[in-house]
């Protein structure tokens, strides 16, 4: 038997997400039971309103859980501290960005600021990690651009970009193809998958590009109406039936054959 062991990374334990509504909690997604391990990409999936959002939020910090737990490196997420946190995963959310100035490459040196000093002033370490960051993701001929000047799809890589440079061991990415065209999705798709195998890197994201993701992700979470929670690889899903729970079967259905969601015959 063989002794190597998975180093999970990150981990949850009978999570619940949701929010407060009316001074009530508001559970959106509960029963979350799941495990990713170092190194992997990882496609989060699920209906509109099923919880990708909160889920990621929730294990990014950026709110609470309802209940139960989520660990880092078997740490507790809620013992670390925001700087702490800031050096082990970053965050790429579906926010429109706030009017400015900035150049893209100062709005990739923000992800240095874990690291530089009081006054935030850049280290050789910092711009060589820049110059990384920028190198991975090709957008060389973008670092002196104003941001506000770029198409999404130009933009979204350069977000990636902003997290690279942070250097962080988790790389969490909510609905990173939204409002992008076919061409420019596949291109992120791929750019996040060479990430995960070039650098090392966990990198999850949410997605509703479900086919590309069967194709190009490690492993899968998928979050059902039933409360019902899935994770592993596309193989021990499909054996499970999974990709079938994941939407109504009236007009599309999940081809174990094909492994991809097809329209079914009208």
């Amino acid at each position: 038997m063989s002794n190597f062991k998975k180093h999970i990374v990150l981990k949850t334990e009978n999570l619940s997400v949701g929010y407060q509504q009316k001074k009530q909690d508001k559970v959106v997604a509960k029963n979350i039971n799941v495990s990713i391990e170092k190194g992997k990409f990882v496609a989060l999936l699920g209906k509109n309103g099923v919880g990708k959002s909160t889920l990621l939020r929730t294990l990014s910090k950026v709110q609470k859980p309802i209940s139960g737990s989520v660990y880092i490196n078997k740490k507790k997420l809620s013992t670390y501290t925001n700087q702490e946190l800031a050096t082990l995963l970053s965050l790429v959310l579906t926010e429109r960005l706030p009017v400015s100035q900035l150049t893209v490459f100062e709005l990739i040196a923000l992800g240095r600021q874990p690291y530089t000093n009081w006054i935030d002033t850049l280290s050789e370490k910092d711009i060589e990690k820049i110059h990384w960051a920028i190198q991975l993701t090709e957008i060389e001929h973008l670092k002196d651009r104003r941001f506000y000047e770029l198409s999404d799809g130009q933009l979204q890589r350069v977000l990636i970009a902003r997290a690279l440079a942070q250097d962080t061991e988790i790389i969490i990415l909510d609905e990173p193809t939204a409002h992008l065209d076919i061409h420019h999705t596949f291109k992120v798709f791929s750019l996040l998958k060479n990430l995960v195998e070039t650098t090392g890197k966990t990198i999850v994201i949410s997605t509703h590009e479900v086919n590309l993701a069967i194709q190009l992700a490690d492993e899968f979470i998928l979050l059902s109406d039933d409360d019902t929670v899935y994770n592993g690889t596309s193989e021990e899903l499909i054996n499970q039936d999974a990709f079938s729970t994941l939407f109504p079967k009236e007009l599309i259905s999940f081809n174990k054959n094909l492994q991809q969601f097809i329209i079914n015959k009208i």
